[in-house]
């Protein structure tokens, strides 16, 4: 069991998400880094699939009444034990009977992930433990954690071997590599050299169902068009010419013209954007995106 003493800005349970529902209108959604909760899980003996929690920005003051093995993987926050010693990031952790984990902030960056052994054992919504806030469905009642909640855990792990994982290495300040969207021809030299060529700062307004971009207006023909299939990642501009990266839990469909698509090898930094960080874009061709995507995988498979 976990008990949260004190809730922290957002602390959502999730997994890797509920996909294939989006004719019920329903995202993927799940862990914004998936890669790194199944890391996680691995570090403490849990299926790479199992629900943990999803914590961003600020985080909670969580009490293990067990004790628990847990693993912290992500960004990393100021952080300490009971005792008061601080709490390393990508390794196993072995929490005494009534320990407690301080999560204070981000040092950098903005999510987490926190994997206890067992997973936690809330209800499956359309086959995903994930939270959905939009639709106030899955996780802890739909909604983020609040002080005072119990987690129970479940009971199903493999053997725990304490061990220490290898940090993803990412450079936080280069520029986030997209493909050309479908309506990339709708944008004017204008448009295009402001997006491609400006740098734009994250609004507060941003959060899991879009990064709301604040720069240069990159300006279109038409400012809006039939409702059409988006996916996580796609860059949607509206009239005002401000783009909006679709985040995790964002609509299935989209009216606003696409101008590019973040490549899946960049999806990791883009789950550790947060408000007043500076972005820029940068292109590249499918063929190159894809080949990213299985350099990831391999080296995934070799850690």
């Amino acid at each position: 069991m976990i008990e949260v003493l004190q809730a922290g800005l957002c602390d959502l349970v999730m997994d890797r998400g509920r996909p294939g529902q989006g004719a019920l209108g329903v995202p993927a959604g799940g862990a914004a880094d998936p890669e790194a909760l199944a890391a996680a899980n691995l570090l403490v003996g849990n299926d790479a699939g199992a629900a943990g929690l999803e914590i961003v920005q600020r985080g909670p003051i969580l009490r293990f009444p067990r004790g628990a093995v847990v693993a912290l993987t992500g960004a990393s926050f100021a952080a300490r034990r009971s005792s008061g010693a601080p709490v390393a990031w990508n390794e196993t952790l072995l929490l005494a009977a009534g320990e407690t984990l301080h999560l204070d902030h981000a040092r950098h960056g903005c999510r987490c992930w926190l994997a206890v052994r067992g997973g936690v054992a809330v209800a499956l919504v359309l086959g995903s433990r994930s939270t959905f806030l939009p639709g106030a469905f899955g996780g802890y009642a739909g909604r983020a954690l609040r002080t005072g909640d119990h987690l129970v855990l479940d009971v199903a792990a493999r053997e725990v071997r304490l061990r220490r994982g290898r940090p993803p290495l990412r450079d936080a300040t280069a520029p986030l590599r997209v493909v050309a969207g479908p309506q990339a021809g709708q944008f004017d030299d204008a448009g295009l050299a402001a997006f491609f060529g400006g740098a734009y700062r994250v609004e507060a307004a941003s959060d899991r169902r879009g990064v709301r971009l604040g720069g240069p207006a990159a300006s279109h023909v038409r400012g809006e068009l039939p409702s059409q299939g988006v996916l996580p990642g796609a860059i949607q501009v509206p009239p005002d010419g401000q783009p909006i990266i679709l985040g995790w839990d964002g609509p299935v469909t989209g009216g606003y013209p696409a101008i590019a698509t973040v490549i899946g090898a960049d999806w990791p930094r883009l789950a550790q954007l947060r408000p007043g960080d500076v972005v820029r874009f940068a292109t590249i061709g499918v063929e190159g995106a894809r080949e990213l995507a299985l350099e990831e995988w391999d080296i995934r498979e070799l850690g």
